[in-house]
């Protein structure tokens, strides 16, 4: 045994030179059934502009881990409302996540629904044989060939979601006699428009794999898949509670208006990120089998936003626009913005905004009008339509190998290599009939003079014209690489099974400029300099099996993580600076848990607590009242993470279940930030101290509960689910907690203790989900039809994220406004009744 390791550890330390990595000796899940597989791929989230996606978690071993990565899905429920950089996505033991932000984009996958049935997932205390499980839990997608079912699938759905009408088919052809497999895919998903109007939805996903298992007694399996998800969409924005009520329409949306009669969303994403990978398995013999996969991806992806030019912002939701800029409804004492004068205009503006739904959207044709006038004056253009891009490349080595030792003891090692290049710029997508459009910063006007080298974004292209495509503003690249060496042992004593796992490696990162900014001559063009970070995680876990189906468990694991590229810099589209005082972020997380089996009844509770402190965030703000972006890093966070799960799966019959799951839990900052920013209108920093102890977690529900009744019998299955949802918290805004802002403001008490406001929350409130299908079997494969239905009640007040606005209720002057920031948070709402009627057929 110890000469066959000694062969294999060899063999990983030449994987550049072969190339492989499989499932191994993780529990593998089962596959999900039509029902829950659906519903959760509608919901995945891919379809908004939100960075803070959905966590996709599922355990065969834990009745809520289980349940909750679909049942919740419709508010974008978040594992432990962790960030979800926490939790980790693999590709045939190849790390996935987005290299620069740490977060995995569900798009990357987006349609393939069969291709990513076959995975093994892993909770954070629980083993796996492609990497330790991550903070907030791991997830290996298998694409060989070879490991998916055999034959056809064709399946067609409608539904009133982000799209209307979806086509699937794959064929898996198994592994043939002379050692061959091959797998293809393709699903073209559409909607003219989606759910939300304003909205459209064009995508075309493929997926194409080939595996040949060679050698005398077929030890060895080469593979390669390649697949892509080509996607245009137009977007949502959120808005106010005052904009919906005046739209009459909890999924009002400001980003679409008429352009010559037809409707034109200014937000449109458009994602293609083809992607491909070679798996080399070398099965040593029947207890060690050594897998590496070298793969990689060309990113692109790019948003357009409309945007303007020293005149007015033509957002149709721009608050002077609004009837509450011109009457103070939130504060009965402010009596300069409660006059008749006041109430006159509060009534124009209402009656002008509820009499067209044109009146409320993105007025295109004037826009146009505006930019001809200009034009005819020898001016550039007051309105145009930007694009910003981010594309990235990367490439990945990961090889892996696991060792049966004997039957008590297992031994996982592996190392993962990964080089990253983001490319970020912004091109002019439309002048909307403008003639000449400069590449200058206009944010700076007022503050330099016309002329002055500080208003060039690029000194080295001084006044450069900017056309159709052209490149203006920034352009710069962001460089990351991570190289981890990583083991995992696993050995039982008895009743007792015990876990062992470390990581150590590092990251290096840096930024590529290639425009001379004119507030930044010497330190935006060309190389930042690196900076590099050491990274180790331990992690110890126990399982005791106290007989008669009673488990107990409990873990503890303490690491230092990488910050990420995205908040490294403090402003990376103007500079090469860092942010100061950047760290490691130092990950405390602990559990422990209960488990009862039989046959009638499966129930789990957990606790979890998690500590992590040096966490920097970064955040871009635009400041209304000097016409300003900032660029705001927030150092020396620490936050805590603590809770409660709970699930009970009742087995009431042959053919009904009883199930309720939730967690009750709380996820806040533990202390006050460090602040520092700097602002689009000049060169220089500023410093503060953010008061955002108490702070929690945004845009997920810490409080979130299911009751649920299914029946499966007879080739039928029907799932009724109750869900409630509580304590959603809006996304805070720094600005209101600026120490400085405060004490100008005079926010201080009599104990001069500064007066914080506290963090805006959404409603919450009870989601009733069902879906009902009937599998088929006929004389040649077999029919299975579906439909689910969520929110069947149609519950429309559910917040599902948002965040506060980060703009004073005072002017720059002092003067009180009559429009209230603070009372104005922007939100998204939950889907009103919607589903999909999926038929698919298998032969």
């Amino acid at each position: 045994m110890q000469k066959k390791i000694k062969l294999a550890a060899i063999a990983i330390c030449y994987s550049s030179l072969a190339f492989a990595q499989s499932v191994g000796n993780g529990q593998k899940n089962e596959v999900q059934n039509e029902s829950a597989f659906t519903f959760t791929e509608s919901q995945l989230g891919e379809d908004d502009n939100i960075t803070q996606n959905v966590t996709i978690i599922n355990s065969n071993s834990n009745v809520y881990a289980s349940g909750v990565g679909y049942l919740f899905s419709p508010v974008r429920f978040r594992y432990r409302a962790f960030n979800q950089k926490y939790n980790e996505v693999y590709i045939n033991g190849m790390p996935m996540n987005d290299m620069e932000s740490g977060q995995f984009r569900f798009s990357l996958i987006g349609g393939l629904n069969n291709q990513t049935r076959n995975s093994d997932t892993s909770l954070p205390f629980e083993n796996n044989a492609y990497m330790v499980s991550a903070m907030a839990g791991s997830t290996n997608y298998d694409f060989r060939p070879a490991n998916m079912p055999r034959g056809h699938r064709v399946s067609i759905a409608a539904a009133n979601r982000s799209y209307t009408a979806r086509g699937v088919y794959s064929y898996n052809s198994g592994l043939n006699s002379k050692g061959w497999a091959f797998s293809v895919g393709l699903t073209y998903r559409w909607a003219s428009r989606g759910y939300v109007e304003g909205t459209f939805y064009n995508s075309l996903s493929y997926f194409l794999g080939v595996q040949k298992v060679l050698g005398s007694r077929m030890q060895h399996s080469l593979s390669f898949t390649t697949w892509g998800n080509p996607t245009e969409r137009g977007t949502q924005g959120a808005a106010t509670d005052e904009s919906y009520w005046l739209a009459n329409d909890y999924q009002y949306n400001p980003y679409w208006g008429y352009q010559n009669g037809k409707k034109r969303n200014s937000r449109v994403v458009n994602e293609f990120s083809p992607s491909a990978l070679f798996t080399w398995d070398w099965k040593i013999d029947n207890d060690m089998k050594l897998t590496t996969t070298l793969g990689g991806k060309l990113g692109h992806y790019s948003s357009t936003k409309l945007n303007y030019n020293n005149t007015d912002n033509p957002q149709p939701d721009y608050y002077k626009l609004l009837p509450s800029s011109y009457y103070d409804v939130f504060d009965p004492t402010d009596t300069g913005n409660r006059t008749e004068a006041s109430l006159v205009g509060w009534t124009k503006a209402y009656n002008y905004l509820t009499a067209s739904k044109a009146n409320r959207q993105v007025n295109w044709d004037r826009l146009y009008l505006a930019n001809a006038n200009a034009s005819a004056q020898g001016s550039d253009a007051m309105y145009y339509v930007e694009n910003r891009h981010s594309n990235q490349s990367m490439l990945t080595l990961a090889s892996t190998l696991n060792a049966n030792i004997n039957k008590l003891t297992t031994w996982n090692l592996g190392v993962i290599l990964a080089t990253s290049r983001t490319h970020h710029y912004k091109t002019m997508e439309d002048l909307l009939g403008a003639t000449s459009f400069h590449n200058i910063n206009t944010y700076a006007l007022g503050t330099y003079a016309p002329g002055a080298d500080e208003l060039q974004y690029d000194l080295n292209h001084p006044n450069a014209l900017v056309g159709k495509g052209d490149i203006f503003a920034y352009d710069y690249n962001i460089f990351v690489n991570k190289g981890y060496a990583w083991t995992s042992f696993t050995r039982t004593f008895g009743r007792l099974h015990g876990l062992a796992a470390i990581k150590a490696g590092g990251t290096s990162m840096s930024r590529d400029g290639k425009m001379r900014n004119g507030l930044f001559p010497n330190n935006s063009f060309g190389g930042s300099g690196t900076a590099t970070f050491a990274e180790a995680t331990g992690k110890l876990a126990l399982t005791l099996n106290a007989g008669r189906g009673h488990t107990f468990s409990m873990g503890a694991s303490y690491g230092w993580n990488a910050p990420t590229a995205s908040v490294a810099f403090q402003a990376a589209e103007m500079n090469n600076d860092f942010v100061t005082n950047l760290k490691n972020e130092r990950v405390f997380s602990s559990e422990i848990g209960y488990q009862y089996l039989s046959s009638w009844l499966h129930a789990n509770v957990s606790a979890y607590y998690s500590y992590v402190d040096r966490v920097t965030e970064w955040i871009p703000i635009y400041f209304d009242d000097i016409n300003s972006f900032s660029y705001v890093s927030l150092t020396n966070n620490a936050k805590r993470f603590y809770g409660v799960e709970a699930g009970l799966d009742f087995k009431l019959s042959s053919a009904f279940n009883l199930k309720f799951l939730g967690t009750v839990s709380e996820a806040k900052y533990a202390n006050n930030a460090n602040v520092r920013y700097l602002n689009s209108t000049k060169g220089t920093y500023d410093t503060d101290v953010l008061l955002n102890k108490g702070m929690r977690e945004s845009g997920t529900p810490l409080t979130a509960l299911s009751a649920g009744i299914s029946y499966h019998q007879g080739g039928w299955y029907v799932d009724l689910n109750g869900n409630y949802y509580d304590r959603i918290y809006l996304s805070y805004s720094p600005y209101y907690r600026y120490q400085k802002v405060l004490a100008k403001l005079g926010r201080v008490d009599e104990s001069n203790n500064y007066i914080v406001s506290s963090q805006d929350k959404g409603k919450g409130g009870l989601m009733l989900d069902g879906s009902i299908g009937r599998n088929i079997y006929l004389k040649k494969g077999s029919l299975s039809i579906n439909l689910m239905v969520t929110n069947i009640l149609n519950n429309r007040r559910i917040v599902t994220g948002g965040y506060e606005q980060s703009r004073s209720d005072a002017t720059a002057s002092g003067n009180t406004r009559g429009y209230k920031f603070s009372a104005n948070p922007k939100k998204f709402y939950a889907y009103g009744t919607n589903g999909m009627l999926n038929i698919t057929y298998k032969f």
